[in-house]
């Protein structure tokens, strides 16, 4: 057998390829987390709630199920639970989160705002591993309920049945595949999609419920159920209470229709700064949204717990992880029951679409800026390969069982939202808004609580996440150590007295003094001008520049650099910078003055006291340290050649 490779593989190596489309911009894939370059067309805000409907509303394909296997008979009652969560406390809080990151950022990029140095790094870090657990599960979840509705297809029953996971894998290795090739954005076909399967599930629901209305046995079947199994109403409410985190999967969908607001048409007059056509669009599609597919989880709920037996619900049953799709078949026939399966193995295929594209849009917004991603990081095809092996693990690790992953599905869906409403609760105490601030933070305490209860009954969820946390952080502090060493500024500025002084000097030998800022006094200044001669054999003590870094934030990776220059008493010119670190600014200081005056400038530095690994630490985390070798480091870096290279002294 032989293997034909893309032309453009056989022509320049499978580096070349894989590394193709570096440059492109990332948000060109659709996803939850895609916002689209400044010329890309928008649309009707119903158009993009399509898009966010793949994967919201395809959950309806598996949610029936999985809620009637969770919670039995009380299913109906913990789905109005639910609805009421949704309304009340998701709805608000993506409200507040699309005003306050119109541009697409969600959730994660709120609580980064509100969290500044490494805390607020770190703890993007471990959202972002939710979110890979979320998006990941939510494509071998889709999947392998796509896999449900073919196998237990009675036309391709024979054929495919007890070849789960193989069904599965290919679908998977299909969605790799189109990746691999290059994706579009496609809101055209979502509309079709989304409206061709919405229908589908009223006609299904509907019949459904007639025959619900004509078969009054089964309403007292379920009364007795309920009372049988769970007493009084009040004991059957605390249950519904208790149960409903079960059921959390009927949540996804917000952080997506936030993230792709950008694609939402702006109105007349809005701005960058404040669309608000934009963000009354987002509204209109987050209620929309939450108000169909509340519709859709009661009804579906209701009808599937009512017509089906439990019996059917378990593991190996015909309406496990396809409830709907069952009652289609029982009561429309095998041909609409095949239509009804193409439509949902189609959304559901989507569903994983979308979720793939929002990891390749959601890992180039965050750790390539952080400085913690490597180079091909910023490529679509690699990150492809990783998140298909990802999916193929979790995938034979699970069986391609919908139920068995339905915990780790909530649990990234819960944290997200949990930190959604944490951090408008945090938007609106900073923004002094009592009354907000008391009802975000009980729908917040109202989602950890969820949370906490899904994590405890399912730990699953937690498990996948930590993994995928620990592998991005061990994986972003090496690409984070490996960069630091890089020039890291995106631009340096002088102003006038600044420019002056580099000026002045640029006839002769340019002349700069690290100085660490301290009292500030004439004796430092005199102390430290007649140590850096002493040591450094200097001609002219008075034809010398210092140079003072103060530290900003050491946790950001790259920052622009404003030089202001300044006359201490009297006669000592110095050099004010502000940076993230000290040697990176120093090196962007002396290469920005090389090109300005065509003339190679020194620098000159102390030893730094202490343990050499430690201030190597220091630097690293807090942007000081061993600033002399570091400086050096950089500067070999930033200037392969050694003829253009400024130079470093230590004295």
């Amino acid at each position: 057998m032989v293997t034909t490779l893309p032309p453009d593989v056989r022509s320049t190596g499978l580096r070349t390829w894989l590394m193709r489309g570096t440059e492109e911009h990332p948000a060109r894939h659709p996803g939850p987390h895609a916002a689209p370059p400044p010329a890309e067309k928008t649309h009707s805000w119903w158009k993009v709630m399509c898009l966010t409907g793949v994967d919201y509303f395809s959950t309806l394909g598996y949610q029936p199920g999985i809620a009637a296997l969770a919670a039995g008979a009380v299913s109906p009652i913990a789905t109005v639970v639910l609805v009421a969560l949704t309304l009340l406390g998701a709805l608000p809080v993506y409200r507040r989160v699309a005003k306050e990151s119109p541009h697409g950022e969600g959730s994660i990029a709120m609580l980064e705002r509100l969290l500044t140095f490494w805390k607020g790094k770190l703890l993007v870090l471990v959202l972002l591993g939710f979110a890979a657990t979320d998006f990941i599960i939510t494509m071998t979840l889709s999947a392998a309920d796509a896999t449900a509705h073919l196998t237990e297809n009675p036309h391709l029953e024979p054929y495919l049945g007890g070849h789960q996971v193989v069904v599965t894998l290919v679908l998977l290795g299909l969605l790799g595949v189109v990746f691999l090739r290059g994706f579009t954005e496609a809101i055209g076909i979502a509309v079709a999609l989304v409206a061709t399967y919405l229908v589908l599930n009223v006609v299904v629901i509907g019949v459904a419920a007639a025959h619900v209305l004509a078969e009054p046995h089964v309403w007292v079947d379920w009364r007795t159920a309920l009372t049988t199994q769970h007493g009084d109403p009040l004991m059957i409410l605390l249950i519904a209470l208790l149960v409903f985190p079960k059921l959390a999967l009927g949540l996804s969908g917000f952080e997506t229709g936030v993230a792709i607001m950008p694609q939402i048409h702006s109105a007349p007059g809005d701005t960058p700064e404040r669309p608000t056509g934009r963000i009354r669009g987002a509204h209109r599609l987050l209620a929309t949204a939450a108000v169909i597919m509340s519709v859709f989880l009661i009804s579906s709920s209701l009808v599937t717990t009512l017509l089906i037996p439990a019996a059917d619900f378990q593991p190996g049953g015909p309406a496990n992880g396809r409830a709907l799709a069952y009652l289609a078949h029982s009561y429309l026939g095998s041909t609409f029951g095949s239509v009804y399966d193409v439509s949902t193995v189609a959304i559901l295929w989507f569903a994983g679409a979308s979720a793939m594209a929002g990891l390749l849009n959601l890992i180039p917004r965050y750790l390539p800026r952080y400085g913690m991603a490597p180079a091909w990081a910023r490529a679509v095809r690699p990150l492809v390969l990783i998140l298909i092996g990802g999916a193929f693990v979790i995938t034979i690790l699970f069986r391609a069982d919908v139920d068995a992953q339905g915990g780790a599905y909530a649990t990234g869906v819960l944290v997200l939202i949990s930190s959604a409403a944490v951090a408008v609760t945090l938007a609106a105490l900073r923004a002094r808004q009592r009354k907000l601030t008391v009802a975000f933070g009980i729908i917040a305490v109202v989602f950890l609580y969820t949370t906490g209860a899904n994590v405890v009954e399912r730990p699953d969820g937690v498990k996948i996440a930590a993994v995928f946390i620990a592998a991005i952080l061990l994986v972003s502090f090496v690409s984070r150590f490996g960069r630091a060493f890089e020039l890291r500024v995106s631009k340096v500025t002088f102003d006038q007295l600044a420019s002056t002084f580099v000026r002045d000097c640029s006839h002769r030998t340019i002349r700069f003094i690290a100085n660490e800022p301290d009292r500030g006094d004439r004796g430092e200044y005199s102390d430290k001008l007649r140590q850096v001669t002493r040591d450094n054999d200097i001609p002219d003590p008075n034809d010398v520049i210092f140079v003072e870094i103060t530290i900003t934030d050491p946790s950001d990776f790259a920052s622009r650099l404003d030089v202001v220059g300044e006359v201490r008493h009297g006669r000592y010119r110095v050099l004010r910078l502000r940076g993230s670190t000290v040697p990176n600014a120093i090196a962007a200081l002396l290469l920005e003055t090389r090109d300005r005056t065509g003339r190679l400038p020194h620098v000159y530095f102390e030893w730094t006291e202490g343990n050499p690994a430690l201030n190597l630490l220091r630097f690293f985390l807090f942007g000081v340290g061993e600033a002399a070798p570091v400086t050096r480091e950089v500067l070999r870096r930033a200037e392969p050649d050694r003829t253009r290279r400024p130079h470093v002294h230590v004295g």
